[in-house]
């Protein structure tokens, strides 16, 4: 009887334990400008069902998904650019579509001010999805920061802070993350501590409309992942920036920085601001190993008739192929700027 209960105890560690894999995908700026309230709006309220109908079968694969919410669930009067206020609907449509985690932490955050904050983040209480970047407390932050999700037995943690809300403070209750790299070192010791396998920093910085990273960006990524930081994803520039991987000397990815995924779904009209791209890392843990065993990009676009539709470029379901080439094409230049790094910094 006691070599049998033995046995129940050895068993489990007689043989090596499965691969773990997880798979992520990140999408960029999720905007409402008035063009999208205007044809979203129907005499019942607003609808974006067909929104995400042509990639919600993509988004939904993946374990986890996450988008940033650039705008505010701030209630009437919905308004676009500068001020932003979306229906409810379209952070409920997202979730439809399979989005898991909703960033905050953005220079459009605080546009209906406190109020407006308290509501988005009740909003996105009641959908029960995951947010972080912005807390209601000092406490709150304390509690649910970093934001760390347990999925296929692996620990990610989530980091997400912003270089300003417009000029807008937050009131003394409110907590903003905002890029202070004393607050960041804290934050990633904090999730080394909770053991986290990954720690993903989001980060909303960078100028607008450029293809390339400035310096801040540049050095910030460095100095990140010395930290100890995994993979960055860059929001804010509102177009496509190069992707950097850094491997090991087998060759394998142990980081990952994307400068900017551009827009998920806008109604901008600046060059390169109609599309962006979406990324998919798989991630593996065996044992004590873990790495990046998978990084894709595909780009996507913003198709505006008759609706706003965010579509693969590889789809034949377009209107417009002379804005969409232009798009795929600059963006083809951006790709080229990509870079393996054989070393880390």
């Amino acid at each position: 009887m006691l070599y049998l209960w033995l046995l129940t105890w050895i068993f489990p560690f007689a043989f090596p334990c499965e691969k773990q894999e997880l798979t992520l995908l990140f999408a960029g700026d999720a905007m409402q400008h008035q063009s999208q309230l205007t044809q979203a709006f129907r005499n019942t309220g607003y609808d974006y069902s067909a929104c995400f109908d042509e990639i919600s079968a993509v988004v939904s694969a993946a374990d986890l998904a996450i988008v940033n919410l650039e705008t505010t669930l701030g209630d009437k009067p919905y308004k676009g650019y500068p001020m932003f206020s979306s229906p409810d609907a379209f952070a409920q449509a997202l979730q439809t579509a399979g989005f898991d985690v909703f960033l905050n932490a953005n220079n459009h955050i605080l546009d209906r001010y406190g109020k407006g904050v308290h509501r988005t983040l009740d909003v996105l209480d009641s959908m029960q999805v995951w947010h972080t970047g912005v807390f209601r407390t000092v406490e709150e932050r304390a509690e649910h920061y970093p934001l760390l999700i347990e999925k296929n037995r692996m620990r990610i943690a989530f980091l997400n802070y912003t270089y300003g809300t417009n000029g807008i403070q937050p009131p003394a209750s409110l907590v903003v993350n905002y890029i202070d790299t004393a607050q960041i070192a804290f934050d990633i010791d904090r999730a080394q501590q909770l053991n986290a396998d990954f720690i993903i920093a989001n980060m909303h910085w960078g100028d607008e409309y450029q293809l390339s990273p400035n310096t801040t960006q540049t050095k910030t990524a460095e100095w990140l992942l010395r930290k100890g930081v995994d993979i960055v994803m860059g929001n804010h520039p509102h177009v496509i920036q190069p992707i950097e991987t850094v491997v090991d000397s087998a060759g394998q990815i142990t980081n990952i920085v994307v400068y900017s995924l551009g827009n998920f779904i806008s109604g901008m009209t600046a060059v390169n601001t109609d599309g962006g791209q979406m990324i998919k890392i798989r991630l593996c843990k065996h044992f004590h190993h873990k790495y990046i065993a998978e990084c894709k990009a595909e780009l996507i676009y913003t198709d505006r008739r008759p609706d706003f539709v965010v579509i693969p470029v590889s789809t034949e379901k377009t209107y417009d192929s002379f804005k969409i080439n232009r798009f795929v094409s600059n963006a083809a230049r951006v790709w080229q700027k990509n870079m393996q790094i054989a070393k880390k910094f």
